[in-house]
């Protein structure tokens, strides 16, 4: 784990991070608040490719949880089996849909401890659906984050959520809304888990990590 990188060279960071691409996306396709939950909770375990192939018929005809109800746990289980976990992750999203129906008026809830209220739903899924359709600067720390920040220093923790907190209280505030989205396509593209593409880095001269491939 390497220190917390100081504040002047984290700004820089994300500056650079900006200006390579401004606005970064999620890669996970939605066209509501609800799919949103949906894809993510389908995400763990799995890649957004994989999802996204799995769902884009799905969201066509059980795009709220009403109609996600009225497919039933077999008719969603057909959609999403070339996913990892499918049967369990059917009963989930079966589950989770019942009880927004029933307690949040088929609304998706959006404060944290409301959604991780869920089946399937666990902080970093909240935390996706709160900064990708309600704009607010929460930040998903999954394997590639966690890789990222505690590779370069930008934000080190022995654990996710502490890793969560280094972003917080790290990362300048005028970066915060896109600072996960930023760390996990850098961590998914360029700062990959075996051999990090370094000489594609552009925070390379900035980074401690020692064992750089050039």
């Amino acid at each position: 784990m390497q220190r917390q990188m100081d504040y002047m060279t984290i700004r820089e960071v994300f500056r650079r991070f900006h200006e390579a691409e401004a606005e970064p996306k999620g890669e996970l396709e939605h066209v509501n608040a609800y799919t949103l939950v949906v894809a993510v909770a389908l995400s763990a375990q799995a890649t957004d490719a994989g999802v996204n192939k799995a769902t884009r018929e799905l969201f066509k005809i059980a795009d709220t949880p009403e109609k996600m109800l009225a497919l039933g746990e077999e008719g969603l289980t057909e959609h999403i089996k070339t996913i990892g976990l499918f049967r369990q992750k059917a009963k989930n999203v079966i589950k989770l849909s019942q009880i927004l129906v029933d307690h949040y008026g088929g609304e998706v809830p959006n404060s944290r401890a409301a959604l991780t209220s869920l089946p399937g739903v666990g902080r970093k899924t909240a935390n996706v659906v709160l900064n990708m359709w309600w704009h607010y600067p929460a930040q998903a720390v999954d394997t590639h984050i966690f890789r990222v920040g505690n590779r370069t220093g930008i934000a080190p923790g022995k654990d996710v959520v502490a890793v969560e907190r280094a972003i917080e209280d790290n990362v300048p505030a005028d970066y915060q809304l896109h600072a996960h989205h930023w760390l996990i396509l850098h961590g998914r593209y360029i700062c990959v888990a075996r051999k990090p593409k370094c000489g594609a880095c552009i925070i390379r001269d900035l980074c401690p990590y020692e064992e750089k491939t050039l």
